[in-house]
């Protein structure tokens, strides 16, 4: 199947794709709403929540633009290397965790996210430069991830 079939057929089966699909499939986070699915020989993670998907994405976004100048990057948006997006997804979830209560395992990306907007508001009043700096220090992919 051609990318651009493949790209049809999952537009057309998957409502909600999660964000953070990569960080979930290489098994640095799970997450209680996420549903994977088997797409043309690919898995695939979805969401099973409408507001939980909406929180992802909003804090996926600001690590994007967050993490735009670490990776070198003028904007934040276009598609990322997988070595960056890694970065992005791993790096940005573990350094979250970290810098809410030290610890950077992802057992649950919906309870951290959820814990995080409780905890500082809006995306605009969370720490990203703390962020960043520890996925920068801590976080490098490894070959295949």
């Amino acid at each position: 199947m051609d990318e651009s079939a493949y790209k049809q057929v999952l537009s057309a089966s998957i409502a909600r794709p999660c964000p953070f699909e990569r960080s979930i499939l290489s098994r640095c986070a799970d997450c209680s709403k996420a549903e994977k699915h088997n797409v043309a020989e690919r898995e695939i993670v979805a969401c099973s929540g409408e507001a939980d998907l909406m929180r992802c994405n909003g804090l996926y976004a600001a690590f994007r633009h967050s993490f735009a100048f670490a990776l070198h990057r003028l904007h934040a948006d276009g598609p990322l290397p997988h070595g960056q997006e890694m970065r992005v997804q791993c790096g940005g979830l573990k350094g979250l965790r970290f810098v809410l209560d030290g610890n950077a395992e992802v057992d649950d990306v919906n309870v951290l996210v959820f814990r995080a907007v409780q905890t500082y508001g809006d995306w605009d009043s969370f720490p990203h430069e703390a962020i960043v700096q520890w996925a920068a220090a801590n976080f490098h992919p490894r070959r295949g991830e």
